[in-house]
């Protein structure tokens, strides 16, 4: 498929009756009524018209050094922009903020959603398994550790944050993460989003089918399905396919590992540079794993090759895509140069 917006298909409002029955994780699960406390205190948008705690979108976010404010940047852009033509800014395992949810390795955010999308991150990165006690319901992992968030809870903060910044859209890749006791195989997977959608009451916040203009997408969460699904979705590649030129090398060998990582990163941004009318949306992973900490990778690379390389272009105008990174609370500044990408 090369072309840039597919034609919208049918998506299934029903979902196909189960066919297994995973195994439930002891250690892993938790029972419904603390998922339910859990909920309320996470932040979900509102239950009985009260708002939670996380909801509140009254404190503005900071400006970028060409004095954009992040929490509303979006909206200064003509929504007749491609969200293909820009530079979006995201976070990798956007929800696992407590290393006590695994270890440090499962660590990548100290910011939470609702701080990230006020930053300015625009691009999240959902992954779920099934929730033991809760037959419909996805809660949202790392690998088979449990972040102590469902699904509903990231939705619900999308769509506060939508809500009061209408003039903004959120890209969101929504995976099958396939991990642990809680893992689900693909008919399940669907049939809960499906759940969601329908069940839950959330199809109306989802853009499904095809890169959008800006205009389209905004007060929507863009969906980009990395699940199994027949429905014509836009669908993520961590390589490349039709729709996505991405770059995720997390990890490697060789003595100087970050090196190899920093050069992946400045070739991709070299890439998206030179090819500015690529039908594709281009990814760039600024995080690895491979041995390292999240934490010290990230500094590491930021430092080295990242800050460098955008400081050295500032002037420079550039559609880099989509650029997922872990703890951009530690580098404001690339997080910020990013935005500023866009109004060169």
């Amino acid at each position: 498929m090369t072309d840039r917006t597919a034609p919208p298909t049918a998506l299934r409002h029903t979902a196909p009756h189960r066919t297994d029955r995973t195994p439930r994780s002891r250690t892993m699960g938790i029972e419904r009524r603390e998922l339910l406390k859990w909920g309320a205190g996470l932040g979900a948008a509102t239950v009985t018209g009260i708002a939670l705690p996380g909801t509140a979108w009254a404190a503005a976010g900071a400006t970028t050094p060409r004095g954009l404010p992040t929490d509303n940047w979006m909206s200064r852009l003509s929504g007749d922009l491609s969200l293909l033509d820009l530079t979006i800014p995201g976070t990798h395992d956007s929800c696992c903020e407590n290393p006590a949810y695994g270890t440090e390795w499962s660590h990548t955010q100290n910011w939470g959603i609702p701080q990230q999308l006020t930053e300015g991150v625009r691009f999240l990165d959902i992954r779920c398994n099934g929730l033991q006690g809760a037959p419909d319901e996805l809660g949202i992992y790392h690998s088979d550790a449990y972040q102590h968030i469902r699904l509903q809870d990231v939705l619900d903060r999308c769509r506060a944050f939508l809500q009061s910044h209408p003039g903004e859209t959120v890209l969101m890749r929504l995976r099958n993460e396939r991990a642990g006791g809680q893992s689900l195989d693909d008919t399940e997977f669907m049939r809960r989003v499906n759940h969601y959608f329908d069940g839950l009451g959330y199809r109306g916040l989802f853009h499904f089918y095809g890169w959008p203009t800006l205009a389209t997408a905004r007060g929507k969460v863009v969906l980009i399905a990395d699940f199994a699904n027949p429905w014509g979705l836009i669908d993520w590649s961590s390589g490349e396919n039709g729709w996505f030129d991405t770059q995720d090398l997390w990890q490697t060998g060789g003595l100087d590992p970050l090196g190899t990582k920093g050069g992946r990163i400045v070739a991709q941004f070299d890439k998206a540079f030179l090819n500015p009318g690529h039908s594709k949306m281009f990814v760039n992973f600024l995080s690895y794993a491979g041995g390292y900490w999240p934490k010290t990778s990230s500094q590491a690379l930021m430092d080295r090759t990242v800050y460098p390389y955008l400081n050295a272009r500032t002037q420079q105008r550039a559609r880099f895509g989509i650029v997922p990174m872990d703890f951009p609370d530690f580098h404001v500044n690339v997080l910020q140069m990013l935005i500023d990408k866009n109004f060169i």
